[in-house]
């Protein structure tokens, strides 16, 4: 794939070197380490241009609910596969007693996913307190 050409007035051709000292270098690597940008330079030509540096932060104590949520959502799909299954056998058959049987199977298993969604429900809302008071759009 053949790259566009640059239009002249946007064209980096302009090397600007300079020194900063230990403390500032240090202060600049940590934010690198934080931001999405790969290089020293990309860095520095956001912060030249006013752009917003936007950092990537791992919150550790998410891990284990995050674990938990992926759990919760294996369990729910699949009781969702047999609940669809239950219901093609429901459908397949014309005898009232054994549409009446999955009928009854599906709604049990429907029942099995109530606590589990309700614990979803949960632990979306406590996270929703934490994200929503640290969010800058809480305060208005």
């Amino acid at each position: 794939m053949v790259r566009k050409k640059t239009p002249e007035d946007e064209a980096l051709v302009h090397i600007i070197k300079t020194r900063v000292t230990r403390q500032k270098f240090a202060e600049l690597q940590q934010l690198l380490a934080k931001s999405v940008h790969g290089e020293m330079a990309g860095l520095l030509r956001d912060i030249l241009h006013h752009r917003t540096i936007r950092t990537v932060v791992h919150d550790q104590s998410l891990d284990l609910v995050m674990e938990e949520l992926a759990a919760l959502r294996g369990e729910i799909r699949a009781i969702g596969v047999n609940i669809n299954q239950i219901t093609k056998h429901f459908n397949t058959y014309g005898e009232s007693s054994r549409r009446e049987f999955y009928a009854r199977t599906a709604f049990d298993r429907y029942a099995a996913m109530e606590p589990k969604i309700n614990r979803i429900i949960e632990i979306v809302t406590q996270l929703a307190k934490i994200w929503l008071r640290e969010s800058p759009a809480a305060g208005r």
